[in-house]
Parts: C-alpha cells; sequence; structure tokens
C-alpha cells in the first residue's frame, strides 16, 4: 500500500479534489498538534490557495505534477519565502525567509502543497525533538516518549497521518533514527543528491534533506522529485539526479551484510530481533547474508561528535544579533562585544551552546590537530571500511547494502537522557557512520517491542539499509524487497 501515491492518482483522477485533502490535512494538524506538538507554525491560508490553484488547472485539462494536490510538511530548517523558519530557536523565532530552498521548491513545481513546517531539536541539534523552544514532540505510538530526532516533528505528522508525505534533514541520523521510533519509512539519500541550498546549515559536510513516507515506493517518489543537480549548491552532484523506475524488480544475486558491530548486546532485545528477522527475512528470497566488519564503528561517534560541532561553531557565528538572529537590548557601558555576547547566550538553548563551545575547542591553536586532524583521519578510514564492505577483497564477498539497526533502543521516556547528553549521543552509533561516509541509508519499519510502552503499548522498532555512495536507486529496491516480505 502506497498511500501518497494513491491520493495522487485519486487527485489526477478527480476522484477527490486537493483543496478536500488540504483542508483535511489541516484539520488533523489543528486537531493533534495540541497534544504532539509536531507542527511549529500551520500554513493553512496560503496551503488552501495552492490546493485551488491545482484543482482549477485540473479542471482546465492541464498537465500537473507528480505530487499535485498532495499535502506535504516541511522540518522548520528548511527555508520557504513565507512563513517563518525558525530552526527550533529563540535565536530565529521571528525570522522570515526571503527566498525558499530548492528541495522546498521542487515539491512546489510538482504541485504538493506545503501545510505546515514541523518541530525539531533546535538547530537540528539533537536524537530527541525535546530540544526545541515550542517543547517536545510527543510520539504518537506513546504519548509520554520521544519522537527521535532532530526530525521529530516530520516523522510525527506522517507516523500520526497528518500528512502522507514530509522532508526532513540528516547530519548524524535525524531522519532515519525518528523514522524507526514512529514506524515509518525514513530515507537519507547520498550526500550531493539533494540540493542543500536554503537548508540552514549545521554540519555543512554531513547535512542531507530526505523525505519520510509511509511506504518505500512513497519515499522514492518524493526523493525523486527534490532530487538533482542545482548549480546554488557546490557539493550538489552534477549526476544527482536518477530514474525511480523499476522498484519493484528484484536485485539479482543479492548479497547482505551485517556488520559484527551490528549484533551488540547493547541492543534492546526487541531491536536484535528485528535485526535477526530482517535477515532471514532477506535469505528466504534466495539472498545471502555474510557477517561484515566495521571496526570503527564506535569510534565513528566520537569522530561525528568532533566534526560536526566544529562545522557547527563555524555556520552559527553568522547569528550575532546584528547580521542575523534575535538581537539582545544593550544596558548603559556595554559595547558591541556584549551585545554579541549576550544576543548569543539568550538566542541559544544549552545543548547549541554546548556544541558550539566543543566546536571552537577543537578547531582551536594547539587543539585542531589533536582532535579536529584526528577526526577527519578516522572519517578515512570509516569511509575505507565502508567501501570495503561493498566491494569486497580477497577475503571477503562485496555486499550489495549493510543491514543494522536504526537505534540501539525504541523510543524512551521524554527526559529520561536529557541530563545525561553522552547517552543520547550512543543512540547514534548506527546511523553516524552513513553521514561520514555519504551513504545512502534508509529505515523501514521492523517489528515492535511488545509492552514496551507506557502501560504496556507496543513501540515500533526499525532496521536500517546503508548502500554505496550513489547507489541510492538500487539500495530503494532492496529496502522495497524487505518491506514486500516482512508485510511492512
Amino acid at each position: 500500500m502506497n498511500p501518497l501515491i494513491q491520493l495522487r492518482e485519486d487527485i489526477a483522477a478527480r476522484r477527490r479534489s486537493a483543496e478536500e485533502a488540504t483542508r483535511e490535512a489541516i484539520a488533523a494538524a489543528e486537531r493533534l498538534n495540541p497534544t504532539l506538538n509536531a507542527f511549529i507554525s500551520i500554513l493553512g491560508d496560503e496551503a488552501i490557495a495552492q490546493a485551488k490553484r491545482v484543482d482549477a488547472r485540473l479542471a482546465a485539462g492541464e498537465t500537473v505534477g507528480p505530487l499535485a494536490g498532495v499535502p506535504i510538511a516541511l522540518k522548520d530548517n528548511i527555508c520557504l519565502s513565507w512563513g517563518r523558519t525558525t530552526c527550533a530557536s529563540r535565536i530565529l523565532e521571528n525570522y522570515e525567509s526571503p527566498y525558499t530552498a530548492t528541495a522546498a521548491q521542487r515539491l512546489i513545481d510538482a504541485g504538493a502543497i506545503i501545510i505546515g513546517k514541523t518541530n525539531l531539536d533546535e538547530f537540528a541539534m539533537g536524537s530527541t525533538t525535546e530540544r526545541s523552544i515550542f517543547g517536545p514532540t510527543r510520539n504518537p505510538h506513546d504519548h509520554a516518549r520521544i519522537v527521535g530526532g532532530s526530525s521529530g516533528g516530520s516523522a510525527c505528522a506522517v507516523a500520526a497521518e497528518i500528512v502522507l508525505g514530509a522532508l526532513g534533514s540528516d547530519t548524524g541520523g535525524s531522519i532515519r533514527q525518528p523514522a524507526g521510533m514512529t514506524g515509518i519509512v525514513g530515507f537519507k539519500p547520498s550526500y550531493g543528491m539533494v540540493s542543500r541550498y536554503g537548508l540552514v546549515a549545521y554540519a555543512s559536510s554531513l547535512d542531507q534533506i530526505g523525505p519520510f513516507a509511509r511506504s518505500v515506493a512513497d519515499a522514492a517518489l518524493l526523493a525523486s522529485v527534490i532530487g538533482g543537480h542545482d548549480p546554488r549548491d557546490t557539493t550538489s552532484l552534477p549526476d544527482a539526479a536518477e530514474p525511480m523506475d523499476g522498484l519493484e524488480s528484484q536485485v539479482e544475486s543479492l548479497v547482505i551484510g551485517v556488520p559484527t558491530q551490528a549484533r551488540s548486546g547493547a541492543n534492546h532485545p526487541a531491536v536484535a530481533g528485528a535485526l535477526e528477522r530482517a535477515a532471514a527475512a532477506f535469505a528466504s528470497m534466495g539472498a545471502t547474508i555474510v557477517d561484515v566488519d566495521l571496526p570503527l564503528t564506535a569510534a565513528g561517534i566520537a569522530a561525528y561528535y568532533i566534526i560536526a560541532p566544529a562545522e557547527a561553531s563555524s555556520n552559527l557565528a553568522r547569528f550575532d544579533g546584528v547580521r542575523y538572529g534575535r538581537r539582545a537590548q544593550l544596558k548603559p557601558g556595554e559595547d558591541l562585544m556584549d551585545l554579541y555576547c549576550r544576543s548569543r547566550a539568550e538566542g541559544f538553548g544549552a545543548e547549541v551552546q554546548r556544541r558550539i563551545m566543543l566546536g571552537t575547542h577543537v578547531l582551536s591553536s594547539g587543539y585542531y590537530d589533536a582532535y579536529y586532524a584526528t577526526a577527519q583521519r578516522v572519517r578515512a578510514l570509516i569511509t575505507r571500511d565502508f567501501d570495503r564492505a561493498f566491494k569486497g577483497d580477497e577475503n571477503a564477498r562485496g555486499c550489495h547494502a549493510l543491514l543494522m539497526p536504526s537505534s540501539p533502543t525504541p523510543a524512551w521516556p521524554i527526559g529520561e537522557k536529557t541530563a545525561d547528553p553522552l547517552a543520547e549521543y550512543l543512540e547514534d552509533v548506527y546511523t553516524v557512520g552513513a553521514n561520514l561516509a555519504g551513504l545512502p541509508g534508509i529505515t523501514i519499519p521492523g517489528g515492535v517491542a511488545q509492552g514496551a510502552g507506557t502501560g504496556g503499548v507496543d513501540l515500533p522498532v526499525g532496521v536500517q539499509l546503508l548502500g554505496p555512495a550513489r547507489q541510492d536507486v538500487r539500495l530503494l529496491r532492496i529496502a522495497r524487497m524487505l518491506e514486500r516480505s516482512l508485510g511492512s
């Protein structure tokens, strides 16, 4: 079942109107948001106006785009030229962007209806969507638990069926991890396949925009729309556009690698069970399952939490109360330096300040070689290990994809790890490697942790597939094979 594609076809055939679908999505957002807190802003008037234009074009017999009339949500670090783009931060609380991000514009050009901007960890720095000035987003399966992060608002909006598709950004797992914790599909394309123009930067060498949906086919459709070369983004690949056809075809002689480190004893039993079920499902389709060693998996956390804060300290330097952002009120006798310091101290939350200070420290004289340069060398070694796993060598067969969890645990109670940032950082152990190496990754539903939630409710558990860089379409085909086999 591909509900987004079905809605698109119903609207194109005029069995439903774009306005009707949009009004239903807006009504659901307004009804559920007081409980879930998925949206920072709901752009109702503009969305309905867009939907009416789509219906008018359909009535006139005009050719419409592949997403005509489909309501979509955007993470609120993706710029739109209307409404606010806040990054869930006090320093940008009232910021109105003068332009629209390329990925968002491509959705609009395809006929999609943007109904709102979703909640996130401030400046996308977090794994829970708790660190937002607008408060935490709550898991639709268990309102007492996190939704995952940092793209938790977008994941929640799709999981709660407010919309059938949404965009997030993934710097260290921020699409794949919340998708697993909410029981939906989250796809991180290869670095450079989707333009970052108009994405408020956290860590520029790691950030990547990608879609949430309720099926692999729906995610692939969204990826095909937002992907492609963009001359305004110097990191955009010149041959980034890939046809997404053939999604239902099998990948012949499939080899799936399961990293030894993915079978860690730290995994929740339900996570371990989901991994083994997915491996068994592939084996039942005739795939060869091989063990793979990624010895630097744990070191990836250390490398990531040096490189990402270092880039963040540079990217966020512009938010000083003068060029961008909320400006503090000067007191008598204070100077420009006081203005900078107080504007940033008042505008940034604790986690953002922590990462800026860490990043500034590792880039400073006397520490650059010891920390930042070392982390970059580890990054190169992690990329080498992935290349070896995919290409193989004289001792091991090359893999088409790697199978691992999207997170070691299901969603945990809100507030449980906010006082221990390191415990939260360790939840990214299976996701940061793909960002460090620029690989595509996708999470699909892998099962449930039975009775693990508040009052004994079941909690979703995701499984993740990683593929070689720029082999996004093949990875989506493999994910679709697993989705069919698991019946998710």
